[in-house]
């Protein structure tokens, strides 16, 4: 089935003039395309694709790691050119510079905030949730069994409410 599939592929590609130029490669193997804006055999004019061969051919395999962000960039369309290697190996380097340096200022703060009992990051602030600001019981430590009133005539279960609009049944 898969061969029929292949064959079907390559007709639609002989008949559409869609020709891919192969653009780069990354360092996990994935091959990155791009198909220019062609005009089909009906006379429409086909948008530019850019597509990514993933090295790992199965989906269950795929990582979010996989591809690089700078070519992520240039297959969602974010970006006009295609990266170079010394661009992606030059913001890796500044990736892991930021890491060394965030993982240095956390040692540095934990090392400080032992010796003064004061940490330089604030600690998230707990609330305590007493209940919904519509609940009768609001604000109070629990609600009464006791029914509560703003009247002094009232009595527990003397209103009823009425089961239509019509106030005559």
């Amino acid at each position: 089935m898969a061969w029929a599939r292949g064959l079907v592929g390559a007709l639609r590609r002989a008949l559409s003039k869609e020709a891919k130029q192969h653009v780069g490669t990354d360092r996990f193997g994935n091959n990155y395309y791009s198909v220019p804006e062609y005009k089909n055999w009906r006379g429409q004019t086909i948008r530019e694709k850019r597509i990514v061969e993933a090295a790992n051919k199965k989906e269950v395999d795929y990582e979010v790691g996989d591809i690089p962000s700078e070519w992520e960039a240039w297959i969602r369309k974010t970006r006009k050119t295609p990266p170079t290697m010394e661009e992606i190996l030059k913001n890796e380097k500044k990736r892991e510079d930021i890491k060394i340096k965030s993982q240095h200022l956390y040692e540095e703060e934990k090392l400080l905030s032992k010796g003064s009992k004061e940490e330089l990051l604030a600690q998230p602030v707990q609330t305590q949730i007493k209940g919904h600001a519509s609940a009768p019981y609001f604000g109070k430590e629990e609600p009464s069994v006791a029914p509560t009133s703003t009247g002094k005539i009232f009595q527990p279960g003397s209103w009823m409410p009425q089961g239509s609009k019509n106030p005559n049944q």
